[in-house]
């Protein structure tokens, strides 16, 4: 970080807030709150006079709470930029002004309470988003007594207390009478593959942390007895099977069952139940401390951040990349880039190797210092075009403007617009082309496969990037289904425009698939979600109409299940033969009769 804020070409903003991220790749435009520190960074030298003058005492964020600092601080050490700052909230001296003790003591005057908040503008050609991450909060799991017993910490707690820099200056004691234990306990998966509480995916990184923790313990205090309470034990990384074996050499007992009970006993130390699932047995432990290996959620800004560009996020909270092989560190929005904890749970090594893909990615799109887009992209009729604004509120990637109030035509930004033609479909004007998937292109396709045949005839939209790649999938693994499917191509499920489906009906097709990405994994944001509402309503159409909504499908299918396609068509091969011809003939007369109308 030190050498980040002494490069010339690396602008450091601390105590910022990203509030906003307009733009699209190569001319993103982001608002900073920079907050004010009430310290002249280019004046302080951090002597620490401020700090000795100050009165006020609060308890030490970095150390967990275990030490305390002053209302005027260094956030932790060798913190960039190397300057006091000053929580206003806790500070005596800025309103009312009855203190001001460190303006006293500040020899260069560099504290100024007139300070205020700062927004700033800087136009960026991409952007790396490295939100990190935040510890579970042990609060709400309070069977292992964290709020109760003193001599019960977390994982992070502890790495305090045993940090030579730390509030113990390295010595392991309990926090409750300060004495060295003679037994430590570590209580593995709090807060994680939890389907109750916390969350029910793996954390990554407690295992190894605990294993660490266990191997510092036994080479500073080798006669401490040591137990680890774990469900398993996941050590897959490059030498950590080795330093798991080492551990367990050195004496330390791992136990597969995590505890089901704490009780404090009268001299502080610790009463745990439980049922080692190796053994199937009930036992009991009497340990001096207790520490929990808390899991790890996704930072707090994550979902602020997700509405604000218009990113994709997992069932778990993290960001979504384009592909979890082809495209590992990228965002679907074009020129958006995930390092660090921000796409899931990493430990140190797996984040440096991330941030490094991360700024490659990022230096392999910029350096030519032009963009090239592919021609799959939408354009507006503007005589056709009523400023509805419908266009610009599908789009996922906010490519497309409109002005509703002063009726101006939508204007598509061909930079960010990614292709997946949604507003082409939800538009009921006809005022937007989506170039290489026109509407007389799609309908084109519809018309030939039902030329010859229709009745016998499984009609397919697929999506490019799922389920038309399940499809694929499915072939070269040599997967019986129907040989009667016919398959149309489109970019994304959000591409079929109901009037396909009309017209499909009109030429006497019994069933149509309707495929795409599966919902949370859409290749372009959320589009599909467009899709479930427009099938939804053509559904409500076809029951006014006396049609069965049957005959139209929504599956979803990922480029992986080839199987999942096979059983589909095997299903959409049933219900096709459960359409009659004289079901197909009432069809078309109900539609043309409805066009007349029309």
């Amino acid at each position: 970080m030190t050498d980040a804020g002494r490069h010339p070409r690396i602008k450091l903003l601390t105590m910022s807030e990203v509030v906003d991220v307009k733009g699209y790749v190569g001319n993103f435009e982001v608002k900073i709150l920079k907050r004010a520190r009430y310290v002249e960074e280019k004046e302080c030298t951090a002597c620490g006079e401020c700090v000795k003058a100050c009165p006020v005492v609060r308890p030490d964020e970095f150390n967990m709470g275990l030490s305390s600092r002053k209302a005027i601080y260094s956030p932790f050490p060798q913190a960039v930029p190397s300057a006091y700052v000053i929580n206003v909230n806790e500070c005596l001296g800025h309103n009312p002004a009855v203190c001001s003790k460190c303006i006293d003591a500040c020899e260069k005057k560099c504290i100024n309470f007139h300070m205020s908040d700062e927004e700033l503008t800087e136009s960026v050609g991409s952007i790396i988003v490295a939100t990190g991450l935040e510890p579970y909060d042990p609060t709400e799991l309070d069977e292992y007594g964290y709020t109760r017993f003193e001599n019960v910490v977390t994982s992070l707690e502890f790495e305090r207390i045993v940090n030579a820099g730390g509030p113990a200056k390295g010595e392991l004691i309990r926090p409750k009478d300060r004495k060295q234990p003679k037994s430590v306990g570590f209580i593995q998966c709090v807060g994680s593959r939890s389907l109750r509480k916390g969350s029910s995916y793996c954390s990554n990184i407690c295992c190894m942390n605990t294993i660490k923790s266990t191997l510092a313990i036994k080479e500073h205090y080798p006669d401490i007895d040591i137990k680890v309470f774990y469900i398993d034990i996941r050590a897959f990384g490059k030498g950590f099977e080795d330093l798991y074996t080492r551990s367990r050499r050195l004496g330390v007992q791992y136990l597969r069952g995590l505890p089901g009970t704490v009780e404090e006993l009268p001299d502080g130390s610790l009463h745990v139940a439980v049922e080692n699932t190796a053994s199937g047995k009930l036992e009991f432990h009497d340990l001096d401390m207790l520490v929990l290996a808390l899991g790890v959620r996704p930072a707090k800004s994550t979902q602020k951040l997700q509405e604000m560009i218009g990113l994709q996020l997992t069932s778990d909270g993290f960001f979504l990349e384009a592909h979890p092989k082809l495209l590992p560190v990228d965002a679907a929005t074009r020129g958006i880039f995930y390092a660090g904890c921000a796409e899931s749970p990493k430990d140190i090594k797996e984040s440096v190797t991330q941030a490094s893909a991360a700024a490659g990615r990022a230096i392999r799109l910029m350096h030519t210092g032009t963009i090239t887009t592919e021609p799959i992209t939408s354009e507006i009729i503007t005589e056709h075009c009523k400023a509805c604004g419908k266009c610009a509120e599908v789009c996922p990637y906010n490519a497309i403007t409109v002005d509703v109030k002063k009726k101006i035509p939508a204007v598509v930004n061909s930079a960010a617009c990614a292709g997946c033609g949604t507003c082409a479909a939800e538009c009921v004007f006809g005022a937007i082309v989506m170039n290489h998937y026109t509407d007389e292109q799609i309908t084109g396709q519809v018309d030939v496969m039902l030329e010859e045949k229709p009745e016998e005839k499984i009609l397919t939209f697929a999506c490019n990037w799922c389920s038309y790649a399940g499809a694929d999938y499915a072939g070269v693994s040599r997967l019986q289904y129907s040989p009667n499917t016919r398959l149309i191509r489109t970019m994304c499920s959000g591409r079929v425009d109901e009037k396909f489906i009309w017209q499909a009906f009109e030429k006497k097709a019994p069933v149509i698939l309707v495929s795409g990405c599966h919902i949370g994994d859409c290749h372009y944001i959320n589009a599909n979600h467009w899709t479930v509402k427009r099938v939804e309503k053509v559904h409500k159409k076809m029951e006014k109409l006396g049609i069965r909504k049957e005959r139209l499908q929504l599956e979803w299918i990922s480029a992986a299940e080839g199987i999942r396609f096979a059983e589909v068509m095997k299903k959409m091969e049933t219900l096709r033969r459960s359409v009659s011809m004289e079901e197909i003939e009432k069809t078309v007369d109900i539609l043309k009769s409805k066009n007349k109308k029309d």
